[in-house]
């Protein structure tokens, strides 16, 4: 009777070293910002910009409409294709997420964009050297559709930069933008996007391949910028653009679209102006 109670002991002491020795998860890893995913496209809002713009007879503002032309397209991608997912991620910060297992991590919630509710999954992995992230979108109602993996990538442990892959569509499950970006620690400083999807929804060769914006904040007048590889609708065409985030003045350059290899300003007002 003694051994079998002794062995009873043994067993408890055993039982609670095991329990008290399991490792606690920890803190779960912190969200990329919505800005290693969203370009600042605020001063090239056409339809915003043009409604202010009360312009003199004879006097243009082509350099900056031609500059908000191009980084529209890049805008549209984001805010039309991809409005969903950014909107979901964007409301993952307000979440409390909780613990799997194996330093994995859930954020589990519902979104309700343009009155159409979509459940949002994301999950983050602790890895050695990074985060991986993956969201999952689900819609439901009337044209909803099951879940799928929307968009994924990495974040360094220190938060000073990433990675992301963006998928198309629920109907189109494959890649449409392949994202990297780069920060400070407290602010992201650089992002672009690089178009790779090979077929577009006619299922024939997406001329759009290989197209990219980079956007990012320099030092100097023109705190902001612009690294812009396009197609034209014949051939494709690389542009720069600089600007001040605080006084809005400008300049691009493309020599495609302009015929040489100079800048072309533009002032608070969206005007054109001599480059000084």
């Amino acid at each position: 009777m003694r051994k079998v109670i002794s062995l009873l002991l043994i067993a408890i002491v055993v039982g609670s070293l095991i329990t008290g020795c399991k490792k606690k998860p920890g803190d779960p890893p912190v969200l990329p910002p919505l800005e290693s995913i969203a370009i600042d496209f605020s001063n090239f809002e056409t339809t915003t910009k043009s409604a202010d713009i009360n312009l003199p007879k004879g006097v243009e503002n082509s350099n900056w409409e031609f500059a908000a032309l191009v980084a529209g397209y890049w805008r549209a991608v984001i805010f039309v294709t991809l409005a969903v997912p950014v909107y979901a991620f964007d409301h993952a910060i307000d979440q409390t997420p909780v613990y799997l297992d194996d330093k994995t991590w859930q954020w589990d919630y519902s979104v309700t964009y343009f009155t159409v509710t979509y459940k949002a999954r994301l999950t983050g992995q602790i890895r050695t050297d990074d985060v991986q992230w993956k969201m999952y979108i689900t819609r439901e109602g009337a044209g909803g559709y099951n879940e799928f993996l929307w968009f994924e990538g990495t974040s360094d442990l220190d938060g000073k930069g990433g990675d992301w892959t963006l998928n198309h569509s629920a109907t189109y499950q494959e890649p449409v933008l392949n994202i990297v970006w780069e920060g400070d620690g407290s602010q992201v400083t650089m992002v672009k996007y690089t178009y790779v999807r090979t077929l577009n929804d006619a299922r024939t060769a997406d001329p759009f391949k290989n197209s990219y914006i980079e956007y990012g904040k320099q030092t100097g007048t023109f705190d902001s910028y612009y690294d812009i590889h396009y197609y034209n609708g014949a051939t494709f065409a690389d542009m720069a653009v600089e600007w001040s985030s605080e006084d809005l003045n400008g300049r691009v350059m493309c020599q495609p679209f302009f015929g040489d290899n100079l800048w072309h300003c533009w002032d608070q007002n969206y005007i054109n102006v001599s480059c000084e």
